[in-house]
């Protein structure tokens, strides 16, 4: 390129630890943390290319072995134009890192007894009655809606002159002023892709999930999460609707460069064509509909405390029996081919199946998902490992270069770059 760049001065990039220097300062460096050795600096290096490159502007990550903190980082800014920089308990759009929460809040209400994994949807919401491009109307069940087999789709995925599009399906990202009782039904007006259970397809999936599960439970949705999962967990920053406006980061989307903040007026996802419409404002709008599929908000610390619940064996929130729904593969044949070769998917989550089709360091049985707006989690019980890294930067933060460099940086492996 030729010609004057603009030059712009910007505030010294924040960079917080409190988590494993204290533990160090102190003497309490235990043996779980011994074992990883040089996992700071890896990650350290990573996440440092990445905030001073500015292609993401905060960052908060927590690793944990056997349940152990081995590493806790906040770097970057929450809001970079006002200079206020992460923190370990900022507040991040977890976006579809809801879904796993969802989840399991349903398998809670099938535990009851409320629920059950064949019930027909339509059981639970007499509207919603998709049909295939031929007519035919195919039953739906709860458990087609946890895997993702259901034949609904998202419009990010679908041809720019498809149904979705003319229907303008939401994703549950935007501020559209419908009820969540007219947001299914819009999802219910366009066909689906396939017959229910003969293929795999991200989708709205558990935001019909979400109006299936308060219809189940006799409550709102963000009641019965509140109810069975962040309640009994003690995930008091994880909700609907954030409280806490001064923890809660602003938004950046990928830019050519720096990241650029989110209008607040609204803007699209850099996923796609036209990309996904997003409100920054949802977050914080009580009348906004819950979206079971990524409505949420919270805080590394309390999205840690749910992995390691389940990954655990469920307690307090669920039996064992349901938190292994949640972890192990459950589509057979199928594959989730959003995480690309070798994942299949739980009733929550993508599963590792085949370490060397999917070109990564971990271990067969890992599950993980990540959120469109810019974080992402992964488990690894043969190591007892959870990572959570939430940032605020779509989609730099959950696709690509980012994650993966943060993924190898705790196996050991690979270097840090931003290219």
């Amino acid at each position: 390129m030729t010609g004057m760049k603009e030059t712009r001065v910007r505030p010294r990039k924040p960079v917080r630890r409190t988590l494993t220097a204290g533990l160090l300062c102190a003497g309490l460096w235990t043996g779980v943390a011994a074992a990883d050795a040089g996992l700071e600096q890896r990650l350290d290096e990573v996440i440092d290319a990445w905030v001073e490159s500015e292609r993401i502007v905060g960052v908060t990550a927590l690793v944990l072995r056997d349940g152990e903190p081995v590493y806790s980082r906040a770097a970057g800014f929450a809001d970079r134009e006002a200079g206020q920089p992460a923190q370990e308990d900022t507040i991040y759009r977890l976006a579809s890192m809801t879904k796993a929460i969802v989840s399991a809040t349903a398998l809670a209400l099938i535990e009851e007894g409320r629920l059950s994994l064949d019930d027909r949807v339509a059981d639970w919401l007499p509207y919603f009655r998709p049909s295939l491009p031929d007519g035919r109307t195919p039953d739906i069940t709860v458990r087609h809606l946890m895997t993702h087999t259901s034949g609904l789709s998202y419009a990010v995925f679908e041809p720019a002159d498809s149904p979705y599009h003319h229907a303008e399906v939401p994703a549950g990202l935007s501020q559209d002023g419908e009820t969540l009782g007219e947001a299914m039904r819009r999802i219910a007006s366009v066909p689906l892709v396939f017959e229910p259970g003969t293929d795999w397809r991200y989708s709205v999936s558990t935001d019909v999930l979400g109006a299936v599960v308060a219809t189940a439970s006799d409550m709102t949705l963000p009641e019965a999460v509140a109810r069975y999962v962040t309640g009994p967990l003690g995930m008091e920053d994880t909700t609907f609707v954030v409280a806490d406006l001064a923890r809660l980061a602003a938004a950046y989307r990928d830019g050519e460069g720096p990241a650029a903040r989110m209008r607040e007026a609204g803007d699209t996802v850099p996923m796609g064509e036209p990309g996904v419409p997003f409100s920054p404002g949802r977050a914080t709008d009580p009348d906004a509909w819950p979206s079971g599929g990524g409505g949420m908000s919270g805080t590394a610390a309390d999205y840690a405390r749910f992995l390691e619940a389940i990954r655990t064996g469920g307690a307090p929130i669920l039996s064992a029996a349901s938190a292994e729904l949640l972890t192990s593969h459950q589509i057979g044949d199928l594959r989730a081919w959003s995480e690309g070769e070798g994942w299949g998917h739980s009733l929550g989550a993508a599963v590792l199946l085949d370490p060397a089709a999917a070109a990564t360091p971990q271990n067969a049985g890992t599950w993980q998902w990540g959120g469109v707006l810019g974080a992402h989690w992964f488990v690894d019980p043969v190591e007892a490992l959870t990572v959570v890294v939430l940032t605020n930067t779509s989609v730099a933060g959950v696709i690509g270069d980012f994650p993966a460099q943060v993924r190898d940086a705790v196996y050991g492996v690979g270097a840090a770059s931003t290219n």
